[in-house]
């Protein structure tokens, strides 16, 4: 049987920068005009959801 003990830390690693990248991708675009945007949206909506707005 062949000795896999090192498949899982590659795994880890590939998962972890495959996270890292998402997290830097949404952090641009929420800081961005479009997240000014979606939030704005968003907290919109939920104050009409509420009869707040």
């Amino acid at each position: 049987m062949l000795d896999e003990r090192g498949i899982t830390t590659a795994e880890y690693a590939v998962g972890t920068a495959a996270g890292a990248g998402l997290a830097g991708l949404l952090y641009k675009m929420l800081t961005g005009g479009f997240g000014d945007t979606l939030l704005t949206t968003l907290f919109d909506h939920v104050l009409d959801l509420l009869g707040i707005g």
